[in-house]
């Protein structure tokens, strides 16, 4: 017979003993295919009722609370809002796994400013003037446009896999939840915390609307400075140090001027006088005038208005200018005032002067120092940025266009006091800085401080709101810690809460307010009314019913004053645990919110604050918080940059299975990173995963519990794959309690890649492929295979929604889900530290092996693994390690032998000692088997079957193979 002959009579005969070989089969796809698949899945969960068998299981169940900070209801779902619900879907999941009840009811915020924006643009476009439309037509108009996109993004929300009871959804827009809003408006009211006061609050020009911090973005913003001299017209001293001396300020807002009511100083800061002895050709001071500012700063100073030399005549401190009074710069031309120095302890000596500028209309500190002397709080701004109509030298003028004509009148000022030679008054220098300034996050403009009658929440006072709050907050568990101190330092800084908006879409602040007294009406009798009123119609009541429907016949609506400024969103928002909280299968307080970083000045806040005020508790035990997501070179996602990934794009190329991959593979306590190299990563991770879960499919191809080893007679590597999964799960059910998930399936990818399938399934695969149906080895490794197929499928479940639930329903039909199972229990025997220590060694010796039969592979000596004999030499004092370990096996290889070394200092792998020395690969002795293809001597013995070793020649001879079915 010819070599040619030879091998092909070979292949003839390996190929009659394929059938005789296990190997794994599965309907479970390689391939995924997720964006097709998915929306199928999708489908056959609401044919099943999906949610409603998980309901029905919950009862009976402890209560998990996860409380949905509403989105907004305004556009396409975006990158964060997936982060935001893919983690709180993970954190439900798992809690449902592991035998809570969860009733996440998922909600919308649908009130306020971006709504009636996006609304006024289409009146913009028809050229149509937004206050000429009826105000309750305008209101439906903004109802419409909120629930549609309410509607789109609760699809995209399913889309992604998020499991919530979605026919019970709240926004705040339905007429149970504004008839709650106002009642929370009404506790305030009722128990004298709310009140309306006038003080500066952040203004858009823009909006004509009051903003709150959390609707603040900060952008860069050119800015003109000028240094403004101020004369010195009472001395308290009677001395000369401030005769014909001028107090000089600093400031990147010369709109102010007009509003300067008095300038502030430190105490503790040490001033000095000094006089210009020479100028610059062009610096508006004089030679020989005089200057008042801070010491440390004088230098500056110099510079920036162009005084060459000066010379110091007076060193006083700060407490030294109590009592002095300046003269506006500006009197004579219709600002007659006098404007005192005060004290205010804020002031440093860092920039600018050391001496600021006051004007109490346009600052919280201003206001402040405004207040606590009795200084004049002026009104000169309108809504939309102009001054107004009796404003000397500016009526009319938008602040943000009156740097020239300021600068103008302060330079005329300047002028006819160098003339005079009189103290400095007026422009001594000006500039621009290009500096991080607020605006508005809807219309991206700059905004102003402006003091404007407003409604407000007093923090301190009776209440102790502030107070209640930080003791609140006490009890309250951060992940990740840090943010505790965020929190609380906003609370503890944070002015009074100004709630009033002056819009239309909204929730209306209902109170009535006397019109003789200017007094607020407080009576329960009338807010039950407007509560009742609201329940039945919707906010729209307010504007559409006669006040004495409110009134009732205690009060004459003549002498109220009705209020139609709507309640600030975060008020609204932040009320939400008060009609959400209480409905069936919840309870308050919450046990989680999750946000963004960014709700600490928003949701997480508001939520205190309003709960604190109305109940005396916070309405949340833990605050988890979650970062931002940037592109791939970590800049912020912009259209304009090109880099936006849109959840629905994803969900489109890759499927959301990847999408939630990512985020559970990211570091979410910090910001995140995203892009299409990113997500490619995650799709290579994924196919990982899922290659894992299909082999484990194929290869329990008709298991039953009938082949089940008992745990005690299982061999030592099965023993250390279930120690292993009591690690895993261990750390699982950690990450549920503490909600702290960073690491835990990066982690378990590890052990599905590196645990698994580089090392465990690929040593036991001779044993499933090969071994009889009744061999203990085969049983034992796929009683283990069943159990890792459970542990992984319910431990994927909660982040791989869709492919853990195929993965299951490929092993137990289409009538079982994933979903309803819960993480398996794992047995305490199964933890077993010390095999765990020696397994660690032994795959440190299995390395070594490795690594030298790659070396001989490499040299051209074997091909395969499986031609390969080891003899691996070990030291006399650690032969221990190695009893009851098949080397052959565990190296896959064909032969190996063991050889004793003199006890002596082992060598070191990653700092382990490694119990032996280098094994020495030869080539296997004997033929090989065309079955399992290992090299044995042995080969040929069964006479029957001469081309196979011993234990396939049984195998084949098996009843299972020899029978008339089986074709042999």
């Amino acid at each position: 017979m010819t070599g040619s002959d030879k091998t092909n009579t070979s292949n003839a005969e390996a190929d009659g003993f394929r059938d005789t070989v296990f190997l794994p089969k599965t309907s479970f796809p390689m391939r995924g295919n997720l964006p097709a698949r998915e929306p199928e899945l999708l489908a056959r969960w609401q044919e099943l009722d999906l949610d409603g068998k998980i309901l029905a299981q919950s009862e009976g169940r402890p209560l998990f609370v996860l409380h949905d900070g509403p989105p907004y209801a305004n556009g396409n779902l975006h990158i964060g809002h997936a982060l935001n619900k893919i983690l709180k879907d993970v954190i439900n999941r798992s809690h449902r796994m592991t035998g809570f009840a969860v009733h996440y009811v998922p909600g919308w915020d649908c009130h306020g400013l971006p709504i009636e924006w996006k609304v006024e643009e289409e009146y913009r476009k028809a050229k149509r003037d937004k206050d000429s439309i009826p105000v309750l037509q305008f209101r439906g108009e903004c109802r419409a446009w909120a629930a549609k996109w309410l509607d789109v993004q609760m699809g995209e929300f399913q889309r992604l896999g998020v499991q919530g009871e979605w026919n019970h959804r709240y926004s705040t827009m339905d007429y149970s939840s504004e008839a709650a809003i106002v009642g929370e408006i009404g506790k305030f009211l009722l128990n004298g915390a709310l009140y309306r006061g006038l003080r500066p609050v952040m203004w858009s020009p823009v909006e004509k609307t009051a903003l709150a911090e959390a609707e603040i973005e900060y952008h860069d913003h050119t800015s003109t400075t000028i240094y403004v001299a101020f004369p010195i017209i009472t001395d308290p001293t009677s001395a000369e140090a401030l005769r014909d001396v001028s107090a000089v300020i600093w400031t990147t807002t010369p709109w102010t001027i007009p509003a300067n009511r008095a300038i502030a100083y430190n105490p503790e800061i040490t001033y000095v006088v000094f006089r210009a002895d020479e100028t610059s050709p062009d610096a508006a001071i004089a030679p020989g005038m005089k200057l008042l500012v801070a010491e440390s700063l004088v230098e500056q100073v110099c510079k920036d208005c162009g005084i060459v030399e000066h010379h110091i005549l007076y060193t006083m401190p700060g407490s030294a200018l109590d009592g002095a009074i300046a003269s506006h710069p500006l009197r004579g031309q219709g600002y007659e005032f006098d404007v005192p120095l005060l004290s205010a302890e804020y002031v440093t000596a860092d920039a600018g002067t050391g001496l600021v500028h006051i004007a109490p209309s346009h600052g919280e500190d201003d206001f402040a120092v405004g207040k606590a002397n009795g200084i004049e709080i002026p009104e000169l701004i309108a809504d939309d940025g102009r001054y107004v109509d009796h404003v000397p030298l500016f009526a009319g003028i938008h602040v943000f266009k009156a740097a020239e004509p300021v600068c103008a009148a302060l330079a005329a000022s300047m002028t006819k006091a160098a003339e005079e030679g009189s103290a400095p008054n007026g422009l001594l220098a000006r500039g621009e800085l290009v500096h991080s300034y607020p605006h508005s996050w809807r219309s991206r403009k700059p905004i102003i401080y402006r003091a404007t009658p407003q409604w407000f929440i007093r923090m301190d006072g009776e209440n102790r709101i502030r107070e209640k709050a930080l003791q609140a907050l006490g009890d309250v568990t951060f992940v990740p810690a840090q943010a505790r101190n965020r929190l609380t330092s906003m609370v503890a800084d944070r002015p009074d809460w100004c709630i009033s908006r002056q819009r239309a879409w909204g929730v209306p602040i209902a109170v009535f307010v006397n019109r003789q007294t200017g007094e607020v009406l407080r009576d329960a009798a009338v807010m039950d009314r407007i509560v009742a009123a609201f329940r039945e119609d919707g906010a729209d009541a307010w504007y559409d019913s006669d006040p004495s429907r409110f009134l009732g016949n205690d009060y004459n609506a003549a002498d109220f004053e009705q209020v139609f400024d709507v309640v600030d969103v975060w008020f609204e928002s932040g009320s939400t645990h008060s009609f959400v909280l209480n409905k069936p299968g919840l309870r308050f307080p919450a046990d989680l919110y999750l946000e963004g970083s960014d709700q600490h000045r928003g949701w997480f806040q508001s939520s205190l604050l309003e709960s604190v005020g109305t109940r005396g508790v916070a309405p949340y035990r833990t605050l988890v918080t979650n970062g931002f997501v940037l592109d791939e070179q970590g800049r912020k996602m912009s259209k304009s940059l090109g880099n936006v990934i849109a959840p629905q794009d994803v969900n489109d190329s890759l499927g959301a299975d990847i999408l939630r991959l990512w985020v559970m593979n990211s570091d979410t306590n910090e910001d995140l990173r995203i892009g299409k190299e990113i997500l490619k990563q995650q799709g290579e991770l994924y196919r990982r995963l899922r290659n894992t879960l299909r082999w484990l499919l194929g290869a329990l191809e008709g298991y039953t519990d009938a082949e089940a080893v008992p745990y005690a007679e299982l061999p030592e590597l099965e023993k250390w794959v279930l120690h292993r999964l009591t690690e895993f799960d261990g750390m699982m059910r950690q990450a549920v309690e503490t909600h702290e998930w960073v690491g835990v399936y990066p982690a378990l990818h590890g052990f599905c890649t590196t645990d698994l399938s580089a090392f465990y399934f690929d040593v036991r695969k001779d044993v499933i492929y090969c071994d009889g149906t009744d061999s203990l080895r085969r049983r034992a490794a796929r009683t283990v295979l069943d159990v890792l197929h459970r542990c992984l499928a319910t431990w994927l479940a909660p982040v791989l929604v869709f492919t853990a639930d195929d993965a299951w329903t490929a092993r137990f039909g289409k009538d079982s889900s994933v979903h309803l199972e819960s993480f398996p229990v794992i047995p305490e025997e199964w933890n077993d530290p010390e095999l765990g220590d020696r397994w660690t060694t032994l795959r440190a010796v299995r390395r070594i092996v490795t690594t030298g039969i790659e070396s001989a592979r490499r040299s051209g000596l074997i091909g395969s693994s499986l031609q390969a004999a080891i003899e691996l030499p070990v030291y006399e004092d650690k032969t221990s390690l190695f009893d009851g370990v098949d080397w052959a096996d565990l190296a896959i290889v064909s032969q190996a032998e063991f050889t004793i070394l003199p006890a002596t200092a082992p060598q070191v792998e990653n700092g382990a000692n490694i119990p032996c020395g280098a094994p020495v690969v030869t080539v296997a002795e004997g033929e090989k088997c065309i079955r399992c293809w290992k090299v044995l001597p042995e080969v040929g013995q069964n006479a029957a079957y001469p081309t196979l070793c011993v234990r396939c020649a049984d195998v084949v001879a098996s009843d299972l193979f020899c029978s008339p079915a089986a074709g042999h």
